[in-house]
């Protein structure tokens, strides 16, 4: 049988409701989201958005106007958000949402049309209406506006620019669209809640600028050939993700390898051990708060790379290898004011003496990541949390990013505590 045919077999039985969604995270539970949505055919991705937000914990309302529902139908928003779509104007106001009032307001898709009605204060639709509200909204500190403009490139004029620049400067937070085809396109679903997660994020990491390092970092043998470890950086994008929904100005760099993270996130490849080396020291020092050192560094590597390709079907390949530069201490000598997060694998000893070589790092991290290959099930990893203070064991993946990114935003804390110190001490 081939693998487009159909067996005729039942789906496999699930406890999830049609109406439910499956949890991607909690990071926007217990918050209210607006979907605004206008008169363009993106519209019609709205329900898959609607889900996406409420996959992530969020309540979701939907506005629409008019020339919206040409494009996406009413049952679909209200069988996406589990309630009502908001398409009239009523005694009930529910424009100005007083009753139960939102945290953000999603305009996607946003035409060239309501973008320039949202900067004039024009509300002659339940949406630009329910936005004027909002924009006030968000001038009392009470909720955060995002636009995500969606239109063809011949609508990318001076006017656009100019209304969308007076509502930047308002405090509209502004999505950048998916270029694609000569044209702005709505971002996909991961990404826009991510937008929307990242501007309600009250965290003091909140554009801190903070380099994960992840996977391997190969090292030429020759033209072709090169050695690299099983290392694919998973535990890096997740923590890599973890931050940017906090708000961080997080920058994955991720050594070459067969794998690349699906979560919107700021992402450079460093294709070899070399590549790897000098953009963690120039990242260090352009000025940092924190370093996250995941990666799974080459320690040895040729002592000549060959030019061109060796030839094949030799009896013997002879290699010659010499170590390579601690990538770490290169980048803590540029900045040593660089918060450090560290990381130790090893595979056969014990918990203990994974906990007493992994401390001899924290002469200059605060934090040391202690992992054992004996604590790898599958994808996911125990880890042990050595800090000078004591050892705290993480269960898994998921935990160790939550916990890492705890741990750093703890020093920033402390960091804008302190300054708030000097200010009043002066």
């Amino acid at each position: 049988m081939s693998l487009f045919d159909w067996d005729f077999s039942p789906p496999t039985p699930s406890d999830m409701g049609d109406h439910d969604v499956p949890a991607a995270s909690t990071r926007m539970a217990g918050r209210r989201v607006a979907l605004m949505v206008t008169g363009g055919i993106a519209a019609m991705k709205t329900p898959e958005l609607a889900r996406g937000l409420r996959r992530h914990g969020a309540h979701v309302v939907a506005f629409v106007s008019d020339d919206a529902l040409r494009y996406v139908a009413r049952e679909a928003l209200e069988w996406a958000t589990c309630g009502p779509v908001v398409s009239n104007l009523t005694w009930a106001a529910e424009h100005l949402s007083d009753g139960a009032p939102f945290d953000a307001y999603l305009v996607a898709p946003a035409t060239h049309n309501t973008i320039a009605k949202m900067a004039y204060g024009i509300g002659d639709t339940v949406v630009t209406s329910a936005l004027i509200s909002a924009l006030g909204r968000m001038e009392q500190g009470r909720a955060k506006v995002l636009v995500a403009p969606t239109m063809h490139g011949t609508m990318h004029n001076a006017q656009l620019l100019d209304n969308a620049r007076r509502l930047a400067a308002q405090g509209v937070r502004l999505i950048t669209p998916r270029d694609a085809f000569g044209k702005h396109n709505l971002p996909d679903t991961e990404t826009l809640c991510t937008a929307v997660g990242r501007a309600l994020s009250q965290s003091s990491l909140h554009g801190r600028r903070i380099m994960v390092t992840a996977g391997p970092t190969p090292v030429p043998i020759d033209g072709v050939r090169r050695i690299v470890n099983r290392f694919r950086g998973r535990l890096g994008a997740q923590v890599a993700e973890e931050l940017t929904w906090r708000g961080a100005d997080a920058e994955l760099l991720l050594g070459d390898g067969a794998w690349r993270p699906r979560a919107p996130m700021r992402l450079t490849i460093a294709r070899t051990y070399d590549d790897y080396r000098d953009m963690v020291v120039a990242r260090a020092q352009s000025g940092l708060f924190a370093g996250v050192f995941s990666a799974g560094v080459a320690d040895y590597r040729p002592a000549k790379a060959v030019v061109g390709k060796i030839t094949s079907g030799q009896a013997q390949l002879p290699l010659m290898l010499e170590p390579t530069e601690k990538v770490i201490d290169l980048a803590m000598a540029a900045d040593p004011a660089m918060h450090c997060v560290a990381f130790k694998y090893l595979e056969g000893v014990s918990e203990d003496e994974l906990i007493r070589i992994a401390a001899k790092r924290l002469d200059r991290a605060g934090l040391v990541v202690a992992t054992r290959g004996e604590d790898t099930r599958g994808t996911d990893q125990r880890a042990l949390f050595v800090r000078r203070d004591g050892v705290t064991p993480v269960p898994d993946k998921r935990a160790i990013a939550v916990a890492i990114a705890d741990h750093l935003e703890d020093l920033a804390d402390r960091a804008v505590s302190q300054d708030r110190g000097h200010i009043a001490a002066q």
